[in-house]
């Protein structure tokens, strides 16, 4: 950890949509207050979203070159801000600092949430890679399943009509696994989770807000 008076969180947004990085930043800032610093990185080497295997495959190279960049400027932890967890197992095994992905964080904050957890993300071409990666984490048996609610990621906040449709997939999915806690599965949601209404006997995770605190937990 560096000599600040606060450790430094940096979230890297592998997609090149500045907007989306300002969003995770204010999020992140708004959920760890004056413990950390936060700041974002966007890789402007990348797609504009990020939307199935194609897509992550595209935004590798900028993805790493923004994290040696963030350690070289004195980030203590890093946020890889997809919720598909794109390059999480290369960087975290470079060792350097903790390295915490948007999905990962939201699934075990959802697992730890209800009997179950179930993810509503945004296209069907991010399920796969969502519900491999729970299974990577051994969360399979606590998880009802990966949702999508057909929106997406660039027009998940673009107004009440996605934030219907955003809504009508977690209703759904609460009702036909009462009790479980929803992960919302992209950090595009982030912007919007304030807005959503959580079914009953249900909670709303926002993988934003759950990977800002894990990092505060991995730097203590």
């Amino acid at each position: 950890m560096t000599t600040r008076n606060k450790p430094r969180i940096a979230i890297l947004n592998p997609n090149s949509t500045e907007r989306m990085t300002l969003e995770m930043v204010d999020t992140a800032r708004a959920a760890v207050g004056a413990l950390a610093e936060v700041v974002g990185m966007t890789n402007h080497q990348g797609p504009a979203s990020i939307q199935g295997p194609a897509d992550a495959e595209r935004c590798l190279d900028g993805l790493f070159a923004l994290f040696d960049e963030a350690c070289a400027d004195g980030a203590d932890a890093i946020v890889i801000g997809c919720f598909d967890d794109t390059g999480l197992g290369t960087l975290r095994a470079r060792g350097r600092v903790p390295v915490i992905g948007l999905g990962e964080a939201g699934c075990i904050a959802g697992s730890l949430g209800g009997a179950q957890f179930a993810v509503v993300t945004s296209l069907e071409v991010s399920v796969p890679v969502i519900a491999d990666n729970i299974r990577a984490m051994r969360l399979e048996d606590r998880c009802a399943g990966v949702h999508a609610s057909g929106v997406p990621v660039l027009e998940i906040n673009a107004g009440p009509d996605s934030l219907r449709r955003v809504q009508a997939s977690i209703d759904e999915t609460a009702m036909t696994y009462p009790g479980s806690s929803i992960v919302l599965g992209c950090g595009g949601m982030s912007t919007i989770a304030h807005k959503i209404k959580a079914p009953e006997r249900s909670i709303i995770v926002d993988p934003v807000v759950a990977s800002a605190h894990m990092c505060l937990a991995a730097m203590s």
